[in-house]
């Protein structure tokens, strides 16, 4: 996954950073998401993707590639929880799409 994409004007990449290094923020994103993105100005578009858990889409935005990842383990878990695996499974899934069934049966999953 190249850069190609990346915008660094994109506003959900602050959000990762600042979900990620922010304790409070990131407590009041998993008990009141839609709060939390309403208190940034984030496009009506990063907005339904980030709800959708759309990887894809926030990439095509211009969400940092890395941030993808963080974005993934910080909705669905990280090392401290149960989970990361599936945060791995959703962004990857997220990210083929179509394509996610021929990569799973490729790996023989």
């Amino acid at each position: 996954m190249a850069l190609d994409h990346f915008d660094p004007r994109l506003r959900t990449n602050d959000l990762v950073q600042e979900l990620k290094w922010d304790r409070e923020l990131r407590a009041r994103f998993e008990t009141s998401e839609a709060e939390v993105l309403a208190a940034y100005p984030l496009t009506e578009e990063e907005r339904a993707a980030i709800a959708a858990r759309d990887f894809r889409r926030l990439y095509h935005l211009g969400l940092h590639p890395y941030l993808l990842s963080q974005l993934a383990r910080l909705i669905y878990g990280t090392g401290e929880k149960a989970g990361t695996s599936e945060a791995a499974t959703a962004l990857i899934r997220s990210l083929l799409g179509d394509e996610y069934e021929t990569y799973m049966a490729a790996r023989g999953d």
